[in-house]
């Protein structure tokens, strides 16, 4: 086999037009009626990611503790696709190593990265992605709920292709949100909202966003941004003109204070730092989940991210790390490996915190 190191990154990318197709998921306009804690949680300080905070010290109430999931990108193509025919269509290699973690919370949210079409042609190399409609049993297996659809590859086969993968995911029973359309779920009665953006070769439309995030916020208790953005294999976010014009850290402000709860970043394939900016986090990379990126360690480490709420209040985060083997399984890291992963995101976390020198004229 031979190695592939080309970026997820295609100059001739295509951007099917705005859909109007609703999701799947709809709620009518809801105004808070999650109670509030009489003692809430201390704040989330980058002190309890790195390690985790010890969730048991804070006496939560079992019933309106509610748990998300989110991994890397997921791309099932190229030699990914390969290895499934290899393996006679084997469509749940590659979440055999990581199923029960990513189907472990009450709701599971990935970046599906490649559109899935009937007729998808073998293609061991090249910038053009396709995954087939079998890869849908791979997203049940490993407890998906909700599929994002906003990156640079998409609609590598138009919108007929973004279409027919909305086809296979409803027809699966799960969910998918974009820049247009948002996915509701109720877990236990929290409205949980989704909204997904894309800033890769093409200008983020900014307005735009603050406008969806707006509307979403009255609907539901906790609104979850997913955003594809930025530099490839770097571990700060930045932005990478003229790819990705966007800084991802003034997205990301922009985003929360527009009314989310959540960001959660993907696109440089390497995983990055994060941020706790006005009590809410930004995870702005969670590296390659299902890749094969098998050029470089880095792009073959992901992490898949635990969390946890208390009503409205993120109280908990865990990240969980794996490591992409054969082109197409991510298995969970163990011992040292694992601790590398996380005290380099620790690393780059304190960095990006750290104060920056002012910009000289």
């Amino acid at each position: 086999m031979a190695l592939i190191g080309v970026a997820c990154s295609q100059s001739s990318s295509e951007r099917a037009p705005p859909r109007t197709t609703a999701s799947a998921a709809t709620s009518p306009s809801r105004s808070a009626t999650l109670t509030p804690s009489a003692t809430p949680p201390p704040a989330l300080t980058l002190a309890d990611i790195f390690p985790p905070r010890d969730l048991s010290t804070l006496k939560l109430g079992p019933s309106r503790v509610r748990t998300l999931i989110a991994t890397g990108d997921v791309i099932p193509a190229r030699y990914t696709d390969v290895i499934i025919r290899r393996r006679s269509d084997d469509f749940l290699y590659p979440v055999a190593a990581t199923k029960e973690i990513s189907a472990s919370g009450d709701l599971t949210v990935i970046n599906l990265e490649a559109p899935l079409v009937e007729g998808c042609p073998y293609h061991d190399s090249g910038l053009i992605f396709c995954g087939r409609p079998g890869f849908v049993s791979a997203l049940q297996a490993a407890g998906v709920d909700v599929a994002t659809l906003e990156n640079n590859h998409i609609a590598n086969y138009g919108q007929d292709g973004v279409d027919e993968t909305v086809r296979h995911l409803e027809a699966a029973g799960l969910r998918w949100a974009d820049r247009d359309s948002a996915a509701i779920i109720d877990i236990r009665g929290t409205e949980f909202g989704f909204l997904a953006f894309d800033g890769v070769e093409q200008p983020l439309d900014r307005d735009g966003m603050v406008a969806q995030i707006k509307a979403l916020r009255r609907k539901v208790d906790l609104l979850i941004v997913a955003v594809h953005w930025g530099a490839e294999y770097v571990s700060i976010p930045q932005a990478v003109p003229p790819v990705a014009n966007d800084d991802p850290v003034e997205i990301g402000h922009l985003a929360i204070d527009a009314g989310a709860d959540l960001i959660i970043g993907n696109h440089p394939h390497w995983v990055q730092a994060v941020e706790l900016y006005k009590g809410k986090l930004i995870a702005y990379a969670h590296g390659n989940f299902i890749f094969d990126q098998m050029w470089s360690y880095e792009t073959r480490v992901g992490v898949i991210g635990r969390y946890t709420f208390y009503d409205d209040v993120l109280v908990g985060v865990e990240f969980i790390p794996t490591l992409i083997e054969n082109y197409a399984q991510p298995v969970p890291l163990e011992g040292a490996a694992r601790q590398a992963v996380l005290d380099g995101m620790k690393a780059a976390s304190e960095e990006l915190a750290a104060p920056r020198p002012p910009t000289v004229p």
